[in-house]
């Protein structure tokens, strides 16, 4: 299904391009969630986010399936995906907005953006500004953010019996590198 989606959505993007050479995309970016707690921190790394930045109109897109972290203890993944995240019924996160700054994919370069858009989340959608840095090197865009995702704003409950092991803001890390469409 994952699959499917991820072919789905790069098509309809690719389709819906006017010039290739300013569609990039990339399938293996980097997405790291954080959770500093009293009792021990937890970290789950997702090296398969798939995105799309259309550097012509400024629209920037992002997916990542929940499924797809990895945690260092298999309970604490176990327990993100059916406790937390309720994988099998919200099976992806997703981002979807506009770049406000333009990026000159012409020449190599490091530029300061802030993306305007929708993030969901467990299913629940909230508007966002996040901000990052694009770096265009020899015709290629990496993408590096980072930004905190409190769980009562997309309604991922916290059982009050593991309240001290869970911080109520997870921090977000995300790194890709992005190549034109072929």
């Amino acid at each position: 299904m994952y699959t499917k989606l991820l072919l789905g959505f790069l098509t309809c993007i690719m389709l819906t391009a006017h010039n290739v050479k300013s569609v990039f995309v990339t399938k293996t970016a980097e997405l790291t969630l954080f959770s500093e707690a009293p009792m021990e921190d937890i970290e789950a790394t997702s090296k398969s986010a798939y995105g799309v930045i259309n550097t012509d109109n400024g629209e920037i897109q992002f997916g990542v399936s929940i499924r797809s972290f990895r945690f260092r203890k298999s309970l604490m993944q176990e327990h993100f995906n059916e406790n937390y995240m309720e994988s099998d019924k919200y099976p992806t996160a997703k981002f979807k907005g506009k770049l406000n700054t333009p990026i000159d994919v012409s020449r190599d370069g490091l530029y300061q953006v802030t993306a305007t858009g929708d993030l969901e989340v467990h299913g629940v959608t909230k508007k966002r500004s996040i901000s990052g840095t694009v770096k265009v090197l020899n015709a290629r865009l990496e993408l590096s953010s980072a930004f905190n995702v409190k769980c009562e704003d997309h309604n991922i409950k916290i059982p009050s019996l593991v309240f001290k092991n869970i911080a109520e803001t997870i921090r977000i890390t995300l790194k890709g590198t992005f190549s034109t469409v072929k």
